[in-house]
Formats: C-alpha cells, sequence, structure tokens
C-alpha cells in the first residue's frame, strides 16, 4: 500500500470554543434575507461609494458597500495610496479632536437620535460580559471586488448592525475626506430590513 495510514497517537482534546454573541456577526445558522437597494451613496472625481444590498438576520442585517476608485488625474503614488487607505483593517485611531482624513467612516443614526458609527472601537466585545448598549456598527471581513481597466480599482466590504433597526427610515452616513467624500446621509427603510428579516431561513430546521 503507498498511502498508509498514519500511526496511532493520543487525540489532543480542547475544550468547546465560544459561540460568537450576537452583536458581533451575524448567526452562523441563519441565511438571512437579502434586499436589494442599488444606491450611490456618495461619489467625488475619484470615489464612488454604494450600498448593493442589505442582508437581513433574525439579530441584524448586514449592510454590502461598495467603493470604486478611478484614478483619473491622480498620480500613481497618489492613486495607490488611496487604494491602501481603503482597507479597514488600516484604519488609524485618532489621539486628538479631529479624524484623520485618510480614514474611511460610516455610521447609522435614528429618528430617536440613537446613532453608531465604525469609529467606535471593538472593545466592547469581551467574553463574560453582557450585550452592549445597541446600536452598534462593525466592520466584517469579505473579499475585494475587482474592476476592469488598470485605472480603476474596487473593494466590497460588509457592514453588521446590530440589533435590527426600527421599523421606520433611519439614515445611512458615510464621509472619506481623501476621497473627496463629505458628510453624506442617505435615508434607508427600516420597515423593509424587518420584512426582511422575518424570512431568514436557517439552514436546518
Amino acid at each position: 500500500m503507498f498511502f498508509e495510514p498514519p500511526p496511532a497517537r493520543e487525540e489532543l482534546t480542547s475544550p468547546p470554543r465560544p459561540a460568537l454573541p450576537a452583536w458581533s456577526a451575524p448567526p452562523g445558522t441563519e441565511l438571512g434575507a437579502a434586499t436589494t437597494a442599488d444606491r450611490v451613496l456618495a461619489r467625488g472625481p475619484n470615489v464612488a461609494v454604494a450600498l448593493s444590498t442589505i442582508r437581513a438576520f433574525s439579530t441584524g442585517c448586514l449592510l454590502n458597500v461598495e467603493v470604486v476608485l478611478r484614478q483619473a488625474g491622480l498620480s500613481p503614488e497618489a492613486f495607490w495610496d488611496l487604494q491602501m487607505s481603503l482597507y479597514p483593517f488600516a484604519r488609524i485611531r485618532s489621539a486628538g479632536d479631529r479624524l484623520p482624513d485618510r480614514l474611511l467612516r460610516f455610521g447609522v443614526r435614528y429618528p430617536g437620535g440613537a446613532k453608531a458609527t465604525t469609529i467606535e472601537a471593538n472593545g466592547h466585545i469581551l467574553p463574560g460580559q453582557g450585550p452592549p448598549a445597541g446600536p452598534l456598527l462593525s466592520w466584517l471581513p469579505v473579499g475585494g471586488a475587482m474592476r476592469g481597466g488598470h485605472d480603476l480599482a474596487g473593494n466590497s466590504m460588509a457592514l453588521w448592525l446590530w440589533p435590527l433597526p426600527p421599523a421606520e427610515p433611519f439614515e445611512f452616513a458615510v464621509e472619506w475626506p481623501l476621497g473627496g467624500i463629505g458628510l453624506t446621509f442617505t435615508e434607508l427603510d427600516g420597515a423593509t430590513v424587518v420584512s426582511a428579516a422575518r424570512r431568514s431561513a436557517l439552514y436546518w430546521p
């Protein structure tokens, strides 16, 4: 026999991994239900920010965002710098009273005044602690998107909003000074998101 099973060895045991808390990610046993947004939220000379879909779950929703860049007059160095500033994991933490222009930021604001932004640190997600006060808006890692042409670049990203928004209109905000995007608000329909959440199917009944 050429392929032989390995010799027996002592099985390694480890404690079961705890489930992710509801406020940090979508539930792993749910498919979610998508609603189409197809909205260009904001655009500048070199940047366009769009909301393609919202995927609703019983505990919250994913806001699926696309950011498309074009060189259009920028030097290769400036275009590269713009691309590198796009990634959430490259966020710059502010130590002063003003956020850095390189920092791409998103947020939601509800009619009652409650809001959540991607600026807040994820320090609230600690083991052994109870649910934080919502709403919370956090980045989720997703794959990038390719765009045709050497002078175009794109990235798809997902934002996890917990819990579900109220069933009424609310505002979705974006700002990216380096990309030429001033503070821009777009109204979204919370009732549509809540309705979609009721259709979220379980992978296993």
